[in-house]
């Protein structure tokens, strides 16, 4: 019997809902900064004193080894050019063991601590973000991290040693009508003798094309969406065509379709319907090497605006000494630092495994990718035309080739990828008010029955007498707390009063909203992007205070972008009751209906023949495959 692959069915957004709650971790096991921040409470004992690394010569040698290969055989421009990622490239990052950097050595890896990953992620990407988008996806959300949480031991023996030695793994989710709503996942995976048969259309698997080892996500019945390692040669699977894009031009992205592929039964991870859990979980780390690679563009970017403006001479003085550039020199400096403290105390704190990190990740993953694209934009100004210029024109005429424009275009699929922004909020708001919803959900749950909401009033009654006091006075009122921090003792007091300003905030928000407060997005939307700026905050001071002898330097940038943060906190604020949200809502209303479509005429339009999602046809391929195959490394 051959099985096709179901349309995705209508999911109403309570279904919706119902499954992305069932997949997210409910406990909270150990602590958390981030949780603790938007309730209210400044845990600075939570991440000071800085965390200490453990020494890792191996580690460290790994890197200068790396360092050296990047430096000496990787050419960007090249990649750039003709648009793939040559095989010796692959055959030397797997002789150095770059495919085996989260893999424990016993499986032949690597081994290392997330901090040392992210630096190898970092440096990498500042050679060509693509190869650092090969690497994360392939580690980070590809075969080797689902199974070193959820595998087997027999999973682990199978498959590890393999990637470890330089296959490429892929991560298969998303589908052509199916991207943050896996509710409606269409790919089914049939329950056969010794295992499952799978049809379905995956549409932007990273390493697609070049992977040997696919986690693929799909809908067993009755069951629920279930994960499975599946070998990429396995017959039925056909590579239909490589995706192309804005940036990343070097990115193995894949169309790939299953046609009655049999997986065995041995190869499910985790369990059946567990598999949303399974790609929650391995993206609270894994989602550390996004903001990974934007540090690494802060630094790129500082090290050519810095450069640049001490050389460029306008009107007498170089053009970093006008103050309309020197504003956007300190942006760059300033935010460079922020996001590598912040990546760096998340990599710590992770490594350390005393808290749960799943919102300071996320936080991490949303300020580090939109504030790189803001440095990417600046640094273009700053370079002017030169920064609209390809770096081979640059060149051509004599002149330095600085990628500025190659770098903004490989930058922005980092506010998509892993979350888009708008998903990223809401994630991070849902975890934001979990506690709430845990004493007071089933008052505002339409579907509780009085029994629920009466045990819910006295439960919310216990809570709020016990926490709604705490808001109202705390150690930043006082004029000398964190003394001990010196010059950044004042940024502190800041960020403990204003956790609890964001806290009295988000609970009258419940309180006039209630139920419809999912609704306003642009509201919870403010409240994450606070606390980001709070984190962000937290961590430059905590790291310039721990490194104050051997870098007093920082302290100066920690200083610096404090206070541009707090400039942001107080506009985000203000924003939180002075806006046109609901104005916008009803405006996209009348336009989704066609009412401003005036606006459109004289114009030439995209073609209107083609759909703008085109569904999958089900059944066999009907195009060539064109899976690329990388020699082994010799």
């Amino acid at each position: 019997m051959t099985t096709t692959q179901r349309k995705p069915a209508h999911v109403s957004e309570k279904q919706a809902r119902q499954v992305a709650e069932a997949a997210r971790e409910s406990e909270w096991r150990k602590p958390s900064f981030g949780k603790e921040l938007f309730l209210g409470r400044f845990r600075l004992d939570l991440i000071d004193p800085w965390p200490a690394a453990e020494p890792r010569p191996d580690a460290d040698e790994f890197l200068a080894r790396l360092d050296a290969y990047v430096r000496s055989e990787v050419d960007g421009a090249r990649i750039e050019r003709e648009a793939r990622i040559p095989d010796e490239v692959f055959q030397g990052l797997a002789r150095l063991g770059a495919f085996g950097m989260k893999i424990d050595k016993e499986y032949g890896g690597l081994g290392l601590s997330n901090l040392h990953y992210c630096k190898a992620l970092t440096l990498v990407g500042s050679a060509n973000p693509s190869i650092g988008a090969l690497l994360s996806a392939h580690q980070s959300i590809g075969v080797p991290q689902p199974l070193k949480t959820f595998g087997t031991a027999e999973q682990k023996k199978q498959f590890l040693p393999r990637l470890a030695a330089g296959e490429v793994s892929a991560f298969l989710l998303t589908e052509p009508d199916v991207g943050s709503d896996p509710a409606r996942l269409g790919t089914v995976a049939e329950p056969v003798e010794g295992g499952y048969r799978l049809n379905g259309v995956k549409l932007w698997a990273t390493n697609g094309t070049v992977a040997t080892l696919l986690v693929v996500m799909a809908r067993v019945p009755e069951k629920g969406v279930t994960a499975f390692v599946v070998e990429a040669d396995t017959p039925g699977i056909t590579v239909e065509r490589r995706n192309e894009f804005l940036g990343l031009r070097g990115l193995e992205n894949s169309v790939t379709r299953f046609h009655d592929v049999f997986v065995p039964e041995e190869n499910v991870i985790g369990g059946l319907g567990k598999g949303l859990k399974i790609a929650l979980t391995t993206l609270n780390t894994g989602r550390l090497s996004l903001p990974a690679m934007c540090v690494g563009a802060g630094k790129w970017s500082l090290n050519v605006a810095r450069e640049w403006s001490a050389e460029r001479v306008q009107w007498g003085r170089p053009v970093g000494q006008h103050e309309a550039v020197a504003k956007k020199l300190a942006f760059i400096a300033a935010t460079t630092y922020a996001m590598e403290s912040m990546l760096d105390l998340c990599c710590l704190i992770a490594d350390d495994d005393r808290n749960d990190i799943r919102i300071e990740a996320a936080l991490v993953k949303l300020y580090a990718s939109e504030m790189a694209w803001q440095v990417g934009d600046e640094l273009i100004q700053i370079r002017g035309g030169r920064g609209f210029e390809k770096a081979d024109s640059l060149a051509a005429r004599g002149e330095r080739p600085a990628e500025a424009e190659q770098m903004l275009r490989d930058l922005r699929i980092n506010r998509i990828f892993e979350g888009s922004t708008e998903i990223m909020h809401l994630l991070i708001a849902r975890e934001a008010v979990d506690a709430h919803l845990s004493v007071a959900g089933d008052i505002i749950d339409p579907d509780a029955g009085l029994g629920r909401k009466a045990r819910a009033g006295a439960r919310a009654g216990a809570f709020y007498a016990r926490w709604l006091p705490t808001l109202a006075v705390g150690r930043g009122q006082a004029p000398t707390a964190y003394g001990e921090f010196g010059p950044l003792a004042a940024h502190l007091r800041y960020v403990e009063r204003t956790s609890r300003k964001l806290a009295r905030s988000t609970f009258y928000a419940m309180s006039r909203w209630q139920g419809k407060l999912e609704r306003k997005q642009g509201f919870l939307g403010r409240i994450v992007d606070v606390g980001a700026e709070l984190f962000a905050m937290s961590a430059v001071c905590v790291r310039a205070h721990a490194q104050r002898q051997d870098r007093p330097e920082g302290l100066e940038l920690a200083d610096l972008f404090c206070r541009q943060a707090r400039i942001r906190a107080e506009a985000l604020f203000a924003g939180l009751w002075d806006n046109t949200d609901s104005l916008d809502v009803k405006a996209a209303k009348r336009l989704l209906d066609g009412r401003y479509a005036f606006l459109e005429e004289g114009i030439v339009t995209s073609p209107s023949e083609l759909p703008w999602v085109a569904v999958p046809v089900a059944g066999e391929a009907t195009v060539q495959d064109v899976r690329r195959r990388i020699p082994p490394s010799a």
